[in-house]
């Protein structure tokens, strides 16, 4: 009897939950052995986290067990940490076991690019798993609460630094904009003790974004006391705020970092040609020079040709890239040699920015307001209809929309 290939799935983000979704529900499930590791028994929605960070929404809400999507009787599933690929020998080092593939798909994720900027790892804090925005939201909370049982106030309690004026730090700076009037209100604290910056070394805020969206979404953060810092680089965190270039400090207790990802440096150490952790894949998702190793999500650099520049990593790509690679898994395990090439179909891109605020653009149509958050609302959905039908979007979904 001919032995089963085996196909490791490393990472349950949004390319290995679809991914592995997509093979359950083909016949390679019968034909191969599928296993998938993740460090944590649950997937998390990463867009999502800003609103948990902020403490508008409950961290348990953007995650679900893995075993509420995927069938263990078709797929194994290892909870361990990836530790290491070693591609001349089909293997994989985890932190408590080994395992063999004939096929590989990494799906890794991202981590938070810190650019050499000194002192971000040890005082800043970082949007990037449930863990680390509890941690945030406790944080903030605790630090409203600490201000008032002083007898000399110290106002860094209540100044909040967000390094980044991308997608998540504007999505995230516009969530707690709108959270701060409410815990003023609770630890009875005047709304104008409390100082929110939005600090950018580029020259505008959401880089690549339509200027006029740009302009309403700095308009709406800055009516709810947002200050924005742009063309302004971080040279250093401290233990007591940020050194900004020029020499000017801002003293805050709360540095939250969001100047963008890098791919996971499980990529660098496994010896794979990249860039920032990130393999510039080939047209079918397969890693130069690997014809085992397929790279889906942050791990995949892939080029925009029109003007030459990587596409940004988002869940919208990772998403698609995992049905390109379960069409092309499929067709390997089948015998065949044509593959299907990978080819993002950019449907939009929407940000919110807290409450009923958002901005964006759908097809070439661009979207303000309420109508905004609308879609975004229906974006979040489609994803959990695409990975687990309705049942899962009336479990999960955001079903509020006005």
């Amino acid at each position: 009897m001919k032995q089963k290939q085996k196909i490791v799935i490393l990472g349950a983000g949004y390319g290995g939950m679809i991914l592995a979704a997509r093979l359950q529900k083909s016949t390679v499930y019968r034909d191969a052995q599928i296993t998938l590791v993740n460090k944590h028994n649950y997937h998390y929605q990463t867009t999502w986290l800003h609103e948990p960070a902020a403490g508008t929404m409950h961290p348990e809400k953007t995650r679900m067990k893995i075993d509420s999507v995927i069938d263990f009787n078709k797929i194994s599933f290892v909870k361990d940490t990836v530790l290491e690929v070693k591609p001349e020998e089909r293997k994989v080092v985890l932190e408590n076991a080994e395992l063999d593939y004939d096929i590989l798909v990494v799906g890794l994720g991202s981590e938070p690019e810190t650019f050499g900027i000194p002192g971000v790892h040890e005082h800043a804090f970082a949007i990037r798993s449930v863990n680390s925005v509890r941690v945030i939201r406790e944080h903030i909370e605790y630090n409203f609460a600490n201000y008032n049982k002083q007898d000399e106030k110290d106002d860094s309690l209540l100044t909040f630094i967000v390094a980044g004026a991308g997608f998540t730090g504007i999505e995230f700076i516009g969530e707690l904009s709108e959270r701060i009037p409410e815990l003023c209100e609770e630890y009875d604290i005047p709304r104008e003790k409390v100082k929110l910056y939005s600090v950018e070394a580029a020259p505008t805020a959401l880089p690549g974004f339509d200027e006029e969206l740009v302009e309403y979404a700095m308009n709406v953060l800055e009516s709810r006391g947002v200050e924005f810092k742009i063309n302004t680089p971080i040279e250093e965190v401290t233990a007591q705020g940020v050194r900004l270039k020029g020499g000017e400090e801002i003293h805050s207790n709360t540095v939250v970092w969001t100047t963008g990802v890098r791919g996971n440096s499980v990529i660098e150490k496994s010896g794979f040609e990249s860039m920032r952790g990130r393999i510039k894949v080939e047209k079918d998702l397969r890693a130069p020079g690997h014809e085992d190793v397929f790279v889906i999500g942050d791990c995949a650099l892939i080029i925009n040709e029109e003007i030459n520049r990587p596409y940004p990593p988002t869940a919208q790509i990772a998403i698609q890239q995992a049905y390109t690679a379960a069409n092309n898994i499929k067709a390997l395990i089948e015998g065949k040699k044509d593959l299907e090439a990978f080819k993002p179909d950019i449907k939009g891109t929407v940000a919110s920015l807290g409450g009923k605020e958002a901005i964006g653009v759908v097809g070439s149509r661009k979207v303000y307001g309420n109508s905004a958050s609308v879609v975004k609302k229906m974006i979040d959905n489609r994803y959990l209809f695409l990975l687990g039908g309705m049942p899962l979007v009336l479990k999960k979904g955001k079903l509020k929309f006005f």
